[in-house]
């Protein structure tokens, strides 16, 4: 089931509290626990062109934004 039709399903049941319980116990997305989406940006929240090195954990426009509050010099 992919996240869509799973937001789907979600709005429909809204009016019915039992029937979502059962949906969401048996058909609710595993947290990831690998990949892109474990890591979002500590400012934004975006997931993509993430920096990673020296632990700072920001997407790219937001590196250029604080990189000379961090203390970097030449950022290009």
């Amino acid at each position: 089931m992919t996240a869509g039709s799973y937001k789907k399903v979600f709005k429909q049941l809204k009016n019915k509290p039992v029937k979502l319980a059962k949906f969401l116990k048996h058909n609710k997305p595993k947290d990831r626990t690998t990949g892109v989406n474990t890591r979002p940006c500590i400012h934004c929240g975006r997931i993509g062109g993430h920096i990673q090195k020296y632990g700072i954990h920001m997407c790219r426009q937001c590196f250029r934004e604080y990189a000379t509050k961090l203390g970097f010099k030449k950022y290009r």
